[in-house]
């Protein structure tokens, strides 16, 4: 068996190729559009948060229908912070990540007992009594009528939000560009490797040395920062903050974007949320009333059908056009041949 060079092998996984590079350039020309900034502005937010569900989910194995508690969490923190300490933006994503970082830790203690169905209860409970808390304590977060009153001081002290969302898009988007290349670096590494062998078969991954719940509970911390800091985002651009931030809507919503982009797949959720956003807002505008009826059949169609059968079908008519283009060129080479001679 010849050896195989790992250092070279996760050096060759971590370079960029140039879909990847054309999707981020993509991204940013966005910032030249003339409109469309509040929406992009939303697209940006719900991509940070699914990619913090796939790093459980699609990497770990983690299932959660509650992860909008570090959604919420997050944005609370940034709203609080903003009105009683400081409006900086900046300072108030630190705090949030911060805050969702130690209630993912503490958190994930009992999120990793017990089997599949126990976690999603759990996640789904957290969620739960954090959305309880929120109401009850109407002196401090707003109750159901929100956290009002939050204004933001200029971004980097030079500039300020705007109506038409250019400022907190851009901020939106380079808060996602550099979180994403930290999930990046971090999934192509030894320690994202270990994960997927967690997340295949955990017994066998232990058997092997892998600190499992250590790993999980790193994993798990890491992407309550991450969705804390998507609820920061929310709360800074729109300065306010409901209810429905720690709501069950918000864990099924980023569930469904990560299974429409693809779970275990960076930009599965970056590309879910894309989908999901502009479906929402397309067929909210044919239909306002029956929109979800339509993503749940698209959803459907995505599971019955599959993502690799459209792949291969779409492999296979390249495949035969390739194999008629040369048996073509080789049949006329092969003729222009015969009469030259």
């Amino acid at each position: 068996m010849s050896n195989v060079n790992v250092p070279h092998l996760l050096l060759s996984r971590h370079r960029w190729r140039w879909p990847e590079i054309a999707f981020w350039l993509a991204a940013f020309a966005c910032l030249l559009m003339p409109s469309k900034h509040l929406i992009l502005n939303e697209i940006a937010i719900l991509a940070l948060f699914a990619l913090s569900l796939d790093l459980i989910l699609g990497y770990a194995g983690i299932v959660s229908l509650g992860h909008a508690a570090f959604l919420g969490a997050g944005a609370y923190i940034a709203g609080l912070f903003a009105i009683h300490v400081n409006g900086d933006p900046l300072l108030g994503l630190l705090a949030a990540a911060a805050a969702c970082g130690v209630l993912g830790f503490i958190t994930s203690f009992l999120v990793l007992r017990g089997s599949d169905l126990t976690r999603l209860m759990i996640t789904l409970g957290v969620a739960l009594l954090l959305g309880e808390i929120a109401n009850r304590a109407a002196w401090l977060t707003g109750g159901a009528d929100g956290l009002q009153g939050i204004t933001m001081g200029r971004l980097l002290g030079l500039f300020e939000f705007d109506l038409y969302g250019r400022t907190s898009f851009t901020y939106s988007l380079v808060v996602l560009f550099v979180l994403f290349l930290l999930a990046r670096r971090l999934i192509h590494s030894p320690f994202g490797h270990s994960l997927t062998a967690i997340r295949d078969n955990p017994l066998r991954a232990a058997a092997v040395g892998i600190p499992v719940k250590r790993r999980l509970i790193a994993i798990y911390t890491f992407a309550a920062i991450y969705a804390g800091i998507a609820g920061a985002l929310l709360t800074q651009t729109t300065q306010f903050v409901g209810l429905d931030v720690l709501s069950f809507q918000r864990s099924a919503d980023v569930m469904l974007v990560v299974i429409i982009g693809g779970a275990g797949y960076l930009y599965g959720g970056l590309i879910g949320a894309l989908g999901f956003k502009f479906l929402q807002d397309w067929l909210s505008a044919l239909t306002p009333q029956y929109w979800h009826f339509w993503i749940g059949l698209i959803l459907v169609a995505l599971v019955l059908i599959g993502r690799d059968r459209p792949r291969r079908l779409l492999h296979s008519v390249q495949k035969y056009v390739t194999n008629r283009w040369q048996s073509l060129t080789g049949s006329k080479a092969a003729g222009s041949s015969t009469g030259g001679a």
